[in-house]
């Protein structure tokens, strides 16, 4: 990890063992870039945060394509992310939400998190953006001061967020079904395989609705295995700001899972 250039996030290097760590512990790396002691990880690529996010997990679930297709009456699109972290994928998600969504249309961002941040640990991480400076101004007005539990914030009229504080396994397995995309932005699989186990991937899937998608800056090899195990059909693209690959994928409308 820790590379000084193009892309830190994801090298397939032995996987740290041992138990979770009880609390996060962050490092303020160039300024306003935070860092996980307990996982040795940033939590977005050095390059741009921003950028990735538009090019891995909005992109790779053909996202703002899709809003733009989907009839208003369809109910909501449920986008389910594994790690809200900064917030910075939310926040990018949602203004170009308010740019694609139709009249009437709703969507629901709910993001899995272990360690939720600190309102003005949000705001520090997020304020590098002036392009997302209303979200991050209206996301760290609603966040809580003692963030915890089951996180419910009404964004504005047409998207909402959720944000389930714990284990991430434990959180999507007590969700109602029907994703209809994911954002796969836990901390790099060699410093958290947790976040990228079988038993996960397998639940993940089984919340999907058919058709439903996923992208991920991850491009593991076991990331790949348990992705494809799980019932996706998995997709490599090239990766963003120089990083070879990336993995992006759907499930099949007709499913033998």
């Amino acid at each position: 990890m820790s590379a000084p250039d193009i892309n830190d996030r994801d090298s397939e290097i032995s996987s740290v063992q041992g138990q979770m760590p009880a609390s996060q512990t962050l490092d303020w790396h160039e300024g306003d870039m935070p860092y996980s002691q307990e996982f040795g990880d940033h939590f977005y690529c050095r390059t741009d945060g921003r950028l990735e996010c538009g090019h891995v997990f909005l992109a790779g679930n053909q996202l703002p394509d899709r809003w733009l297709s989907t009839p208003s009456q369809a109910g909501d699109f449920r986008i389910g992310e594994l790690g809200f972290g900064t917030g910075l994928n939310f926040c990018e998600t949602w203004r170009q939400w308010k740019l694609a969504r139709q009249p009437g249309a709703q969507l629901h961002f709910t993001s899995f998190e272990l360690y939720p941040m600190q309102r003005d640990d949000l705001d520090r991480a997020l304020a590098r953006w002036p392009e997302i400076a209303a979200e991050r101004l209206a996301l760290t007005a609603a966040w809580p001061d003692t963030p915890s539990g089951r996180i419910e914030i009404e964004a504005d009229g047409q998207i909402r967020l959720t944000v389930v504080c714990g284990p991430a396994l434990e959180g999507v397995a007590a969700e109602e079904p029907e994703f209809d995309a994911w954002f796969l932005d836990g901390f790099a699989p060699s410093r958290n395989p947790d976040m990228w186990s079988q038993r996960l991937m397998q639940t993940l899937f089984d919340k999907t609705k058919p058709g439903g998608t996923f992208g991920t800056y991850a491009a593991a090899g076991f990331v790949r295995r348990n992705l494809a195990a799980a019932g996706f059909t998995v997709e490599r693209r090239p990766g963003f700001a120089g990083k070879r690959e990336m993995l992006c994928g759907i499930k099949s409308a007709v499913s033998d899972q």
